[in-house]
């Protein structure tokens, strides 16, 4: 079976694997886009698309902070948040 949670989670790749960190020198090398003959057609736009987005969240509210606890996903397909109050 293949586990798709643990990708981009390898110690050899990236230093502190559980630390969510975007400034990170090699933070291009995750495989949310998969890789070669299979890579996203679409990654170039989503990125722009999430770029686009989170500025025009930070722009409107500069002060947005973590407000509680977050709550973590119990999958084993997919990575992340449940609940994630700000």
């Amino acid at each position: 079976m293949v586990l798709l949670a643990s990708a981009n989670r390898d110690p050899s790749v990236f230093a502190d694997p559980a630390t969510f960190d975007l400034s990170r020198p090699n933070a291009h090398r995750h495989l949310a886009f998969s890789a070669g003959a299979h890579y996203c057609l679409g990654a170039g736009l989503a990125r722009a698309e999430a770029a686009a987005a989170l500025a025009g969240l930070l722009r409107r509210y500069a002060r947005l902070r973590l407000a509680g606890t977050v709550t973590p996903r119990q999958s084993r397909v997919i990575r992340g948040p449940l609940r994630l109050p700000v």
